[in-house]
């Protein structure tokens, strides 16, 4: 045990598996902030915190199904030459949910700029529902990448249990973020349709380099931060004066 411990092997794994098992949730983690922001004010953090714990127990959980995990990549009915998996019906009906809630909510946001009217608190059992079905299809993609990356099952476990950590602690500041810049909001309902169009190729057997995906989000950040230091410098020189783009 102690030479588990101390094999530089072990830690550089779970580090590696970590840092992705981080990024693959970030996608994962603007999904929980958008739709716990439905919620009332005093019951978001709660909704983010069963989600995420839920999120936890269903990957370990699925983490120790492997051989159930393997038969999913398995052909379920081949149609001509196009192989059906169970896994590709997941993918693509989670992508296509993400492509219906970015969106409607992009349109909801545009056309409702202008109107007074508060829209309803949405339910804490919806919310939970649709947080636990994007985590079943986020989930795929994360149990599959930690078993691409290592046979380890403690390792794997160490991983996901660390990034889930990790994501509960950003989850209040990511939501607040995202709620109180109005631009930042319609990015991330932006990144959600592009994970949306990903899932859904992915299902088709057209598979997009995930690192083409995170390098336009990344770019993405940073013009949008640029964007948020140029109208924080103006409200400080121009206080009165309404900030431009």
């Amino acid at each position: 045990m102690i030479e588990y411990l101390t094999d530089p092997q072990t830690w550089a794994a779970l580090l590696t598996l970590t840092v992705l098992e981080i990024v693959l949730g970030i996608d994962n983690l603007v999904f929980l902030a958008l739709v716990s922001n439905r919620l009332a004010k005093n019951r978001q953090e709660s909704a983010r915190r069963l989600g995420l714990s839920l999120a936890l127990f269903l990957r370990v959980g699925l983490l120790l199904m492997l051989t159930w995990i393997a038969a999913l990549t398995t052909p379920l009915v081949t149609i001509a030459s196009f192989e059906l998996s169970w896994r590709d019906l997941v993918l693509g009906l989670g992508g296509l949910y993400l492509l219906y809630k970015g969106v409607s909510e992009i349109y909801e946001t545009v056309e409702g700029a202008g109107s007074h009217e508060a829209k309803p608190p949405a339910s804490f059992a919806a919310v939970i529902a649709q947080i636990m079905a994007l985590d079943l299809v986020f989930s795929l993609d994360s149990i599959i990448t930690a078993v691409g990356m290592t046979n380890n099952r403690p390792v794997m476990i160490g991983a996901i249990v660390i990034a889930i950590l990790v994501m509960m602690f950003a989850a209040g500041a990511v939501s607040g973020f995202i709620n109180k810049h109005p631009t930042v909001k319609m990015l991330a309902l932006a990144f959600l349709v592009l994970v949306g169009a990903a899932l859904v190729a992915d299902a088709g057997h057209f598979h997009i380099p995930r690192g083409h995906l995170y390098f336009a989000i990344a770019f993405s950040i940073v013009v949008e931060g640029l964007n948020l230091w140029m109208r924080y410098r103006q409200e400080k020189h121009h206080p009165n004066k309404t900030p431009t783009i």
